[in-house]
């Protein structure tokens, strides 16, 4: 049987708008290396096609992403041959994952938006972090930390961003909303509807002037020395790769990350594991 697209394309508003849909639920759409290349795929496709003007992203199901791809059949087919990857294979593979992607994503000369349900954890908040704006469900839930592509001070301000992560807890939407990184936030039932009728407001705006806000934006971000912090920061999130213990699970040997397992058991504390996102093997 064949294998349903991990990323489904359409387009709304007569060609104007991009639809990029993350499209497995079942696993709580986490990034593994085969969904981050139909995502630069479909990326790529709205960015050349001159009738598109905004682009949106989004999750299928309850979860926006549950992050990084630690046990879906993704990430099963492929950590067999990275076991014992030396890093000198490691370093250029994760960068060409986790920070080349999202620089070019976010660089794409159109408005992008993110519209995020549920979990946005780790990889999850990297994919909204390189999109325009953010619409959120009044139920979702973000967690950052010192990840590959290290936007979280940029998003929310450098004392925020040390704030929270020091705590390893989660940021609820109506608090991602307060400090920045969302710019609005809907009940679950309405975020689709409220998305699209931002999408359909700025798509029928001229594409050029559009081009050239986002540039100026971006421009001054740049000055204050984005890129060169992404980089430095990826080299730093190696060396941070180092503190990790080796775990088996069904013969097969990955990584258990310290504040991984102190985010989880933070969450467990507070919900009463009524929540399973973040303690599952996606996130």
């Amino acid at each position: 049987m064949e294998e349903a697209p991990r990323v489904l394309y359409e387009t709304k508003f007569e060609g104007r708008l991009a639809v990029l849909t993350m499209n497995r639920a079942r696993h709580r759409n986490p990034l593994s290396s085969q969904m981050m290349a139909a995502l630069d795929e479909a990326f790529a496709e709205a960015e050349q096609d001159p009738e598109v003007r905004v682009i949106m992203l989004r999750g299928d199901g309850p979860t926006f992403s549950g992050g990084h791809d630690l046990g879906s059949p993704d990430a099963l087919a492929t950590r067999a041959e990275r076991e014992n990857e030396a890093m000198a294979q490691r370093y250029p593979r994760t960068r060409g994952m986790d920070v080349d992607p999202h620089l070019r994503w976010r660089n794409i000369p159109k408005p992008t938006i993110a519209v995020v349900q549920g979990a946005c954890i780790y990889a999850g908040w990297m994919l909204a972090s390189a999109m325009d704006v953010i619409f959120a469900a009044d139920d979702a839930q973000f967690l950052p930390t010192n990840f590959a592509y290290f936007a979280v001070p940029w998003d929310i301000g450098a004392r925020r961003a040390k704030y929270l992560m020091f705590d390893n807890r989660f940021l609820s939407a109506h608090e991602a909303l307060e400090w920045g990184f969302v710019q609005e936030v809907h009940p679950p039932a309405e975020l689709e509807d409220a998305a699209m009728a931002y999408a359909s407001r700025v798509a029928q705006q001229d594409p050029f002037q559009l081009r050239m806000m986002k540039h100026s934006i971006h421009q001054m971000q740049e000055i204050q020395g984005f890129t060169p912090h992404m980089l430095s920061s990826f080299s730093d999130r190696m060396v941070r790769a180092a503190n990790t213990t080796a775990i088996t699970t069904d013969g097969l040997t990955r990584r258990e990350y310290l504040s991984v397992e102190r985010a989880r058991a933070n969450r467990i504390a507070v919900q009463d594991g009524s929540e399973g996102d973040a303690s599952t093997p996606e996130s």
